[in-house]
């Protein structure tokens, strides 16, 4: 049986990478999924894939930094669906600068999306899943959220922040039935990271303590994801999962 059959999820950052990977193994596993993200050319393409495979899938132009947006794909989703099971807050951006170079635009930009956008989604679901009796929230962080590097301070406090948010927002929707728990993945094979893993001098640097000395493919973490949205996981709370081949284990 479908492991989240008939679930209704929605997932950030969608068109591509991760959010690409996530949305379509939910859905072929029995979500109705939304799929939003800014751009509208990739996402609409996701979803039409997803539709082209027997999959249940919509476009939501969502910039996750705006209220109103949250606002507006929310009650969208409640209009065609009803409800929402899972929220997925993937949606991300890296800027790789040391602190040094780090400008007050590059850090605002990356909380804007890494850290407020994470916070507006949840916030904009927890009325519906509180009615609901139930309610499901994956944010992914990174191992950049739980270990620090070199040349990604911005980046690495903002996931830091996602992952402290996660068991903050634990404790305090536990009473409503809504479970929320975050992934750290570690090098994944995405767009953001192509240009960096193609020079072979930086993916070893990259890597650095990988156990498995190699990067993730992007349906590795969605599998992850995919546990988290199903009822397989009904008694992980306020956990990090952590995806990184072993890069935090020594």
């Amino acid at each position: 049986m479908p492991r989240v059959k008939d679930k209704i999820i929605l997932v950030t950052g969608a068109a591509m990478g991760m959010g690409q990977s996530h949305s379509e193994l939910l859905a072929a596993e029995g979500a109705r999924v939304f799929v939003a993200d800014l751009n509208i050319a990739l996402g609409e393409a996701v979803a039409e894939g997803i539709r082209q495979r027997g999959g249940q899938a919509e476009f939501l132009k969502l910039d996750v930094t705006q209220e109103a947006d949250w606002n507006t794909a929310v009650a969208r989703i409640i209009e065609r669906a009803g409800r929402i099971d899972v929220l997925v807050n993937n949606a991300g951006i890296l800027i790789s600068k040391p602190v040094q170079d780090t400008t007050n635009e590059d850090w605002d930009r990356i909380f804007a999306v890494n850290v407020r956008g994470t916070f507006l989604g949840t916030r904009a679901v927890i009325p519906h899943m509180r009615q609901a009796g139930r309610g499901n929230i994956i944010n992914i962080s990174s191992i950049y959220g739980l270990v620090g590097a070199p040349n990604a301070c911005a980046y690495e406090a903002s996931k830091g922040a996602v992952r402290l948010f996660t068991k903050a927002c634990a404790a305090d929707l536990a009473p409503f039935g809504i479970r929320v728990n975050s992934i750290h993945p570690g090098v994944i094979e995405t767009p953001m990271t192509r240009e960096a893993l193609a020079d072979k001098a930086h993916l070893e640097q990259l890597l650095g303590p990988t156990l498995l000395k190699r990067p993730a493919k992007p349906i590795e973490v969605s599998q992850a994801v995919l546990f988290l949205a199903s009822d397989e996981s009904s008694f992980v709370h306020g956990a990090e999962l952590v995806v990184d081949g072993g890069y935090t284990a020594n």
